[in-house]
């Protein structure tokens, strides 16, 4: 198991995460991707291979499983 990137801990759990991509201006939510979560700062890591089938299944799309509708704001200053 590599070194969490962000604190070094070695120290990871199994889990998912739900992850927003953005492809030709259109957002795409991908849900339960299975990660490492560092117990120490809470950084997760993808596998190569978990990556590699994000990427292939972003560019050959199919029909999504459902479709969402998204609140959005702007962050003023």
């Amino acid at each position: 198991m590599p070194n969490c990137y962000n604190c070094g801990s070695n120290d990871f759990k199994s889990g998912t995460v739900h992850e927003i991509f953005k492809i030709n201006g259109k957002l795409v939510l991908v849900e339960n991707i299975p990660v490492q979560i560092c117990n120490r700062c809470g950084e997760t890591l993808f596998s190569s291979e978990t990556a590699e089938k994000i990427r292939i299944m972003l560019q050959n799309p199919t029909e999504p499983v459902k479709t969402i509708q998204v609140d959005v704001f702007a962050y003023q200053s």
